[in-house]
């Protein structure tokens, strides 16, 4: 039986420049603390753990670019740049793009509100972005899903062809850059890097994430994440 082919190594950009409002908190979302630590060390962290990661770019809120400089720990394996972000998202990922080092070939674009993403879900993001040019992680829609207009249910959709977006979403570099300029000419606006992509008629491979990989908007959120940490904890402690 051959190998299996090594890991490809990649650049992850994680998007933490938002203010996060929704949350309510006093500080933008990726700095509210998860666990005893500012909810961008979660995703980061796992980042930083993969020995295919080359490059982490850390895109912050300009005012507190200096605070994660203060509190990332030096690494001699792992390139970490630190980068202000912009207004939108989609203007952050650009930024963070741009401090991506040209000799990697393959870019992770992350959301630090994801905390929970896996490795494992990264690496085979990765290689089907390596393979195809661009890979979406992404989970089926469970519920039935209602088009509504003017407060009524205007067409209920065939959920069986509907996936929650989620990230990473991962990239050849040239394509990712490429679409990003693309949209700098034209003033689009989205909301995430593939439907950037898609615009360009870059086809966008599926890979399956899973409900743990959700998205903290909404105090809700942070508190299943922070019942979540607690499980993890207790199971730990009974394995010892």
């Amino acid at each position: 039986m051959p190998e299996p082919a090594p890991p490809v190594e990649f650049a992850a950009v994680l998007v933490m420049a938002g203010s996060g409002s929704r949350l309510g908190a006093d500080v933008p979302k990726a700095f509210v603390p998860l666990g005893g630590k500012p909810l961008w060390r979660h995703a980061a962290d796992t980042f930083a753990s993969m020995a295919a990661c080359r490059a982490l770019v850390l895109v912050a809120p300009a005012d507190r670019v200096a605070d994660v400089h203060a509190t990332w720990p030096p690494s001699d394996r792992l390139l970490v740049r630190i980068v202000a972000g912009g207004a939108r998202r989609q203007d952050s990922v650009r930024l963070g793009l741009a401090a991506v080092p040209p000799d990697v070939a393959v870019v992770a674009i992350h959301d630090a509100a994801r905390p929970f993403i896996d490795a494992a879900t990264i690496e085979a993001a990765v290689a089907e972005a390596a393979r195809t040019g661009a890979a979406l992680v992404a989970a089926p829609v469970r519920d039935t899903i209602k088009r509504v207009s003017g407060g009524r249910v205007a067409e209920t959709l065939d959920r069986s062809a509907l996936w929650h977006a989620q990230t990473p979403q991962c990239f050849r570099l040239d394509v990712v850059r490429r679409a990003h300029e693309a949209a700098e000419r034209s003033g689009w606006d989205v909301t995430d890097d593939c439907a950037l992509a898609e615009r360009l008629g870059q086809a966008v491979a599926v890979v399956r994430g899973g409900a743990r990989n959700f998205k903290i908007t909404e105090t809700d959120d942070l508190a299943a994440a922070e019942a979540l940490l607690a499980q993890a904890g207790r199971k730990d402690k009974e394995t010892r």
